[in-house]
């Protein structure tokens, strides 16, 4: 019989890369969305294929404790967030109840479905398993580099913060409860799927416009910022990996390596056959309040312990995303080119 799981955050990209490689697997995917018409769905069904889809909200404890209960899931991925960083300044209140307050609701929707702390605990093979998308900008101002699931944590963002509350409360319903609950300390990941918003996409979807005469410039912010940049198709094995293991156990996941923006920029403008300084003009709206400098992760305990080494380099990735939005942008535009929704929660 096979494992059923339930995503939140399925329509955003993280989750549209575990859903694919979930059903690969064998798996029966269940997706949490706020109404039944989000538009977001068609997309991703046309992108990875047979999803169900049920109803709930991380703001709403009730309507979360009923999807759990409908879908009677063996595992959960707590993907759903309001994942952009810079607007986690302008909306930090939402983010919080939504990045933060909402991985506690899946936590109990998940031990009052089960029973834990009932008359009767569940052995843990019969344990809903449940999986918190932690994110590398909880080191924020890093105490040490590489970063790795000792580092202490030292958020500078409201998005941060609230994904450092997420990451500490799932560890104390781990310890408090025995459940089987991890989180994945998950370094910057990017795709062709990924908002057009995010740094990475804004590079690779300027660079297109401005090949295919659709703009000539495009202006960033800070272009010193280092991180450890990787695909998310291969992060999203390491998430089911970690379900699989005997016990539970947080993981770092990154390459190891680091690339600036400047990198970045350098390279996907190299690659739609330009010369960036051309066109790239330094605007300071872009800067955040509170910059985080560098990020690079220590995955040794992942490869070590889950097998799990990254297959995309750097330059595959940024060539991969730039190939596909001149494709997007073109008339020989294909439905995996469409990029997917920030707002996944």
């Amino acid at each position: 019989m096979s494992r059923r799981a339930l995503i939140t955050g399925i329509t955003g990209q993280d989750g549209s890369y575990l859903a694919e490689h979930l059903l690969a697997e064998g798996y029966e995917v269940w997706g949490l969305v706020r109404g039944q018409a989000n538009p977001h769905v068609s997309r991703l069904r046309k992108h990875v294929g047979d999803v169900r889809i049920t109803t709930g909200d991380l703001l709403d404890q009730g309507s979360l404790i009923s999807a759990v209960e409908r879908v009677q899931p063996d595992e959960v991925y707590n993907l759903g967030a309001i994942s952009y960083v810079p607007m986690s300044w302008q909306q930090a209140e939402l983010t919080a109840e939504v990045t933060g307050m909402g991985v506690l609701r899946m936590l109990e929707a998940i031990r009052v479905v089960s029973g834990i702390g009932g008359s009767r605990t569940p052995s843990r093979d019969e344990q809903i398993r449940f999986y918190q998308a932690s994110s590398s900008e909880m080191f924020g101002m890093v105490r040490e580099t590489p970063q790795n699931e000792r580092t202490p944590f030292h958020p500078r963002s409201p998005y941060g913060v609230a994904k450092t509350y997420g990451h500490y409360i799932t560890q104390n319903y781990r310890e408090s409860y025995g459940m089987f609950a991890v989180s994945g300390i998950l370094f910057n990941h990017e795709s062709p799927r990924r908002g057009a918003e995010f740094v990475t996409r804004k590079v690779t979807l300027g660079a297109a416009r401005i090949k295919l005469g659709l703009a000539s410039e495009l202006r960033l912010g800070n272009l010193e910022a280092r991180r450890d940049w990787g695909f998310a198709g291969d992060y999203a094995r390491a998430m089911r990996l970690m379900l699989a293991q005997a016990a539970p156990e947080d993981y770092v996941i990154g390459t190891g390596k680091t690339q600036s923006v400047r990198d970045l920029v350098e390279f996907a403008f190299r690659t739609a056959g330009l010369d960036w300084q051309d066109h790239v003009v330094l605007d300071d709206r872009y800067t955040r309040p509170a910059e985080v400098d560098l990020l690079c992760a220590d995955p040794k305990k992942a490869r070590a312990q889950l097998g799990w080494e990254p297959e995309v380099t750097f330059e595959e990735l940024v060539t991969m995303m730039v190939e596909s939005d001149l494709r997007l942008l073109s008339r020989s535009a294909r439905p995996e080119d469409e990029p997917f929704s920030p707002d996944h929660w």
